[in-house]
């Protein structure tokens, strides 16, 4: 499958209306999702659209980047994989802050 990012989205874009955009467009869709914000809820602007052909990405990106929807002109491109996402300890981090002495400095 071949997951697609679909930035500049509206921020009334549903889910249900992400997919049928390109379903219209001729493309088979696995799923469809826009990102909320987890306190708000309110769509974060952008969304990923997994395709169930490999083969319909370049093509994807070439119809619908730049299409205009909602008076927003969209930005489709190949999703890049997510990045590890922080946690854990401090181990090994520049904490910062004040390490004593510095009386006088100023």
């Amino acid at each position: 499958m071949a997951k697609l990012y679909v930035g500049n989205l509206s921020f009334d874009t549903t889910d249900e209306a992400l997919q049928q955009l390109f379903v219209s467009n001729g493309f088979p869709v696995a799923s469809a999702r826009v990102i909320r914000d987890m306190n708000s809820g309110r769509s974060r602007g952008f969304g990923f659209v997994e395709l169930e052909a490999d083969a319909d990405s370049a093509r994807a990106i070439s119809q619908l980047n730049g299409f205009s929807i909602d008076g927003r002109a969209l930005q489709v491109n190949e999703a890049r994989p997510q990045a590890p996402r922080g946690g854990g300890s401090d181990r090994g981090r520049n904490r910062g802050g004040n390490r004593g002495g510095g009386r006088g400095r100023y």
